[in-house]
């Protein structure tokens, strides 16, 4: 294609008034999207041109006496189609491939019409983790109830939201449930009608989203399995002992250390005896 049409459809949107429309597309990195070419009806096109306008501004395809090009110079080489209908599809996406995008479009009659549109370009949400806290129970916990806390976490990935979903039941209930940290963090009290009661935390942005669940009162223990210790029972039989340990190393620390001095300094006194006197100084008779 000639530079002379090229340059003759910039010089139409600079000097012709035009229409200007916007709008803003969404996508995920890996997919493809379709930018449509919309104009008003009647509107027959007779030449167009697709530029990129933002970050960098780049030629991605043109239409001039019914040929379509896409063979342009740009970071989309190889990635983007024109099709019959105007609109431009460009795919896979890459993480950097956000940015404004603008066609021009001229009619037989030499009237214009552009038509400006903002592609976000987002990664996929990864399967989020979850973990399970127990709170120690204290005085004013109900019995046999268990105080849980579920934090769910996923990669830093821009404008993702959590949100917590209680399984096998569709009322929420959030009087025994507290959220904190932007919904990262959720308070459970747990009874022993929830022993299968199952938790999900969903992760979500514009354009994808993930779920992992968990069923919480597994790691209550509030009945541990023959032979095996709840963490309670873990609990009351490390600390004490540990308690015991050091006691007893601070007590050999104390106990040791100035005994074995005055022993040391006992045994030197003992050496200097009779036997020990200098052969060369004897009594006078």
């Amino acid at each position: 294609m000639a530079m002379r049409p090229l340059w003759s459809l910039l010089l139409w949107e600079a000097l012709l008034p035009i229409t200007v429309t916007g709008a803003q597309v969404l996508s995920k990195v890996g997919g493809s999207v379709l930018l449509v070419a919309a104009r008003p009806p009647g509107f027959q096109v007779r030449e167009a041109i697709w530029r990129s306008l933002w970050p960098s501004e780049e030629l991605l395809a043109t239409f001039f006496r019914g040929s379509l090009e896409t063979l342009y110079h740009s970071r989309f080489l190889g990635r983007a189609q024109l099709h019959s209908n105007l609109s431009l599809e460009l795919g896979p996406l890459e993480s950097g491939d956000s940015g404004n995008f603008s066609v021009l479009m001229v009619d037989t009659r030499g009237q214009t019409w552009t038509q400006t549109l903002q592609l976000k370009v987002y990664d996929a949400v990864p399967r989020p983790v979850v973990q399970v806290f127990i709170a120690v129970g204290g005085d004013a916990q109900p019995p046999k109830t268990c105080q849980v806390f579920l934090s769910c976490w996923a990669p830093n990935i821009s404008e993702i939201t959590y949100s917590w979903r209680r399984e096998t039941t569709m009322d929420f209930g959030m009087e025994p449930h507290s959220l904190f940290t932007d919904g990262q963090l959720l308070s459970v009290s747990l009874g022993p009608g929830d022993r299968g009661v199952a938790y999900s935390c969903i992760v979500s942005n514009p354009v994808s989203w993930d779920l992992a669940t968990v069923t919480p009162w597994d790691s209550c223990h509030h009945e541990a399995a023959p032979g095996k210790a709840s963490y309670k029972d873990v609990l009351l039989v490390v600390v004490p002992v540990s308690l015991l340990l050091m006691l007893v190393t601070l007590f050999s620390a104390w106990h040791w250390g100035p005994c074995s001095g005055k022993k040391k300094k006992d045994v030197r006194a003992d050496r200097v005896g009779p036997e020990t006197e200098n052969p060369l100084v004897q009594d006078l008779p």
